[in-house]
């Protein structure tokens, strides 16, 4: 999502925990960065750079005019994904010919930003040679990299990050000076929030100098026994970290190394669970980035209890061992840090029982993305839409694991087929190609999933200009389904065609197909698949200077859409019809239809579509001589076409409607006056200009339908609130429910009054309780 305002660009996330000391260590950071283009801050895992790396960030921020960016590089194990890993963290949307890199050089070009690069050991080479080519293409970038190796290019100041600071060995310091100390200062703090009330006193001072001392100042061993302290006295939890330093040293007077000490406190956690949370420990290892309680419960719940697996997981907790955040819409995910995630698949690997439990995790995720989309033409659209955000790590990790496993590759396959639409709707065309390519590598026959993949294959080519490899894959397609007497086949093959066709510029051939593909999706009951072609149909008839069956066709697909509560083809429907009213000349319907079109792209978060319908309701005010209006606007579609990257100037000129606003503007009120209008809008966060657009105030309100019981009781609690004046995101922080879901609710109650603003729902809520 564009960022809320200027002063919040970036997407560092917010601390859990209380950041703990190193203040030597960012001032030297902050002044590196000063100096240099890249610095990389290297140690042994759980020293701690992941957090020295976003505190320095965070007091940059200011100093960076485009802001701060994190890219975790923790959950990508493909070195082809890395740019696009990059492209998702920066929220860009590009030209689908542009590959991932391309697009982050051409965006950070002429860009003052910061990005923060976390986890780079695993995929240094790669990492490296996109550090190297961003930061020639771009003179104003700063790269800030955590990694346990240096990147290893030309420019590159290396920081080790050494462990927090202990008390010596020798004499007694005060508690005042103990606590200047930082890995002193994190034991207490971190006990706290074990134990709370629990102080440093002089009777535990030296036990707790002793144990910080004993796990050399690193904070993850500090953090993990400090969590101890929940069963276990000071005294208790230094007698057995010293057995175990005996232990490995023999005896002896050697010191471990720090990797040795770290090892033996994850040892001394790991030895210190029962049975079954060892167990567990070791089985959810088997997700990547993270997972939520129903997949555990699935996945790791061999011969546990019900709820047994809700237990253990909050032990391991309470423990330290797993992190619980909170989601936007108040769930919970759970995490783990990549030291601990490769110490559980350690030991997994090691019962043998690893291969079982990546095929639970393969079969459980294939029919969660398999179940998506079953329900993707649905009301439970944006949902899905989250889950599998959030799930694409695992996704991955399951295509990754039938990949390299002999005859599993049909689960890839049916993977890829089912997340199709998931990557169209993110703009992820180059993810999307990547996983399909290397499935179709692996799988033939004239199956269902093997035909859709190759159909699907084609749309992506020609969304990417491809259209060699686009007809190529379409004849194996129409090779494999003409030897099938199945209808469906061939239909899917004649819409993929189609498309193939409209990208290429065949319009004539694009629209034989389509049209032939559309009442056999319709008898078969295929809604998705019929409304992407009636919608493809629409565009091919209106280039073809068929208004009127274009316009039918967009109010079908339109009209089916909005029955079965889907949300990302009923935006595209309800834009195709909206910009051809305006162009028609119709503006005050068009203008209604903009609006619709505006509200439902942006719950979707397609920022391309945001900044075309701010373009075209410019061009709209424009034309209706309100021209302060239409500059505002003009700033507005300009600020959001920005933050998408280079797409910014096709999506504005799509329709010509932002230069025509911009004269049109300029004229009626001047160029001083037009550009602080300009300005004024390119400074509205991205509520306030949706706001503006919509003309969401009470002056705004019209004639609203006649108060009819018409909505849910959840609706009509919202439909209070917004006459209340809540903003969608109040909304969701009261009703705690995330904003994309208030924003759900608000489009349908929108959609079910036929009003245009939130101040003609405001009016409804009036009338009704006046009935």
């Amino acid at each position: 999502m564009p960022p809320t305002s200027q002063s919040a660009l970036g997407n560092l996330p917010a601390e859990l925990t209380q950041f703990v000391g190193r203040g030597r260590e960012i001032v030297e950071v902050r002044q590196l960065l000063s100096e240099a283009r890249l610095v990389t801050l290297t140690g042994i895992g759980g020293v701690g750079k992941t957090r020295l790396a976003i505190r320095a960030a965070e007091e940059v921020r200011r100093a960076f005019d485009d802001g701060v960016w994190l890219v975790e590089f923790e959950k990508v194990r493909e070195p082809d994904l890395v740019a696009g890993a990059a492209v998702s963290a920066l929220r860009l949307v590009g030209r689908t010919a542009q590959t991932p890199q391309e697009l982050l050089v051409d965006f950070v070009a002429t860009r003052h930003l910061l990005l923060v690069l976390d986890n780079c050991e695993h995929l240094v080479d790669t990492i490296a040679s996109l550090a190297e080519s961003l930061l020639r293409a771009a003179p104003r970038l700063h790269i800030l990299a955590t990694s346990r190796e240096p990147v290893g290019i030309g420019g590159e100041v290396v920081v080790p990050v050494p462990p927090l600071s202990v008390p010596g060995a020798e004499g007694s310091p005060s508690l005042r000076a103990m606590l200047r100390c930082d890995a002193i200062a994190l034991f207490v703090d971190r006990a706290r929030s074990a134990v709370p009330g629990f102080e440093l006193t002089e009777d535990s001072k030296i036990t707790v100098a002793r144990i910080c001392r004993r796990l050399e100042g690193l904070p993850l061993p500090i953090e993990l026994t400090a969590a101890r302290l929940r069963s276990m006295s000071p005294e208790q939890i230094l007698q057995r970290l010293t057995d175990r330093y005996r232990l490995l040293t023999g005896g002896g007077r050697a010191t471990p190394t720090r990797q040795q000490t770290l090892r033996q406190c994850v040892d001394w956690s790991y030895d210190l669970l029962s049975d079954r949370e060892r167990e567990l420990w070791a089985r959810v290892t088997v997700f990547a980035g993270g997972f939520e309680l129903d997949a555990a419960e699935a996945i790791c719940g061999a011969g546990l209890d019900p709820g047994e697996v809700l237990d253990l997981v909050g032990s391991l907790v309470d423990k330290s061992v797993l992190i619980r955040a909170t989601r936007g819409d108040g769930g919970v995910r759970y995490r783990m840090l990549e030291t601990l995630r490769e110490y559980g698949r350690e030991r997994l690997r090691g019962s043998g029982d690893e291969k079982e439990l990546q095929r639970r995790h393969r079969d459980w995720f294939e029919r969660l993305a398999l179940r998506a989309y079953t329900e993707w033409a649905g009301p439970k659209q944006l949902e899905w839409i989250d889950r599998l955000h959030r799930e694409q790590p695992n996704l991955r990790e399951a295509m990754e694991f039938c990949l390299a496993e002999p005859d599993e590759a049909e689960s890839a396959e049916r993977i890829a087929v089912a997340l199709y639409e998931f990557w169209v709707a993110r703009q992820r065309v180059s993810e999307a190609r990547y996983w399909l390519g290397r499935v179709l590598e692996r799988t033939s026959g004239a199956t269902l999933a093997h035909i859709a993949a190759l159909c699907a294959d084609t749309v992506l080519a020609a969304m990417q200009t491809d259209i060699q490899s686009g007809s190529e894959r379409i004849e194996q397609a129409r090779s494999l389904a003409e030897g099938s007497d199945d209808e469906l086949l061939c239909a899917y093959v004649d819409g993929a065609h189609g498309l193939l066709s409209l990208f290429s510029g065949d319009l004539t051939d694009a629209r034989t197909r389509l049209a032939r593909a559309v009442p056999v999706f319709e008898a078969s009951g295929d809604v998705l698949h019929q409304v992407s072609s009636l919608l493809g149909l629409g565009v091919a008839c209106g280039l073809l200077q068929e208004t009127d069956l274009a316009m039918a066709c967009n109010e079908q697909a339109l009209a089916l859409a909005t029955a079965h509560g889907e949300s990302v083809y009923r935006s595209y429907a309800v834009a195709q019809l909206a910009f051809a009213t305006v162009e028609r000349g119709d503006l005050e319907r068009g203008s209604v239809l903009v609006k619709e079109s505006l509200r439902v792209s942006w719950m979707i978060e397609d920022w391309p579509g945001v900044a075309s319908c701010l373009a075209t309701l410019a061009f709209v005010a424009a034309a209706q001589r309100r021209a302060q209006r239409a500059a505002v606007l003009v700033g507005a579609a300009m600020a959001v076409g920005e933050s998408v990257g280079s797409q910014a100037v096709s999506i504005l000129e799509m329709f010509g409607h932002h230069t025509q606003a911009q004269q049109d503007a300029t004229r009626a009120l001047g160029p001083r006056a037009f550009e602080a209008a300009m300005r004024q809008g390119h400074d509205l966060d991205i509520d306030a200009a949706l706001a503006y657009a919509l003309e969401e105030d009470s002056s705004a309100a019209a004639e609203v339908p006649a108060a009819v019981d018409v909505l849910t009781r959840r609706e009509k609690q919202i439909a209070e609130l917004i006459a209340q004046g809540l903003t969608n995101r109040a909304i969701a922080e009261k009703l705690v429910i995330s904003q994309r879901t208030a924003a759900g609710h608000v489009e349908h109650i929108l959609s079910k009054l036929h009003c245009a603003t939130r101040a003609q729902v405001a009016a409804w809520v009036v009338a009704h309780h006046r009935e």
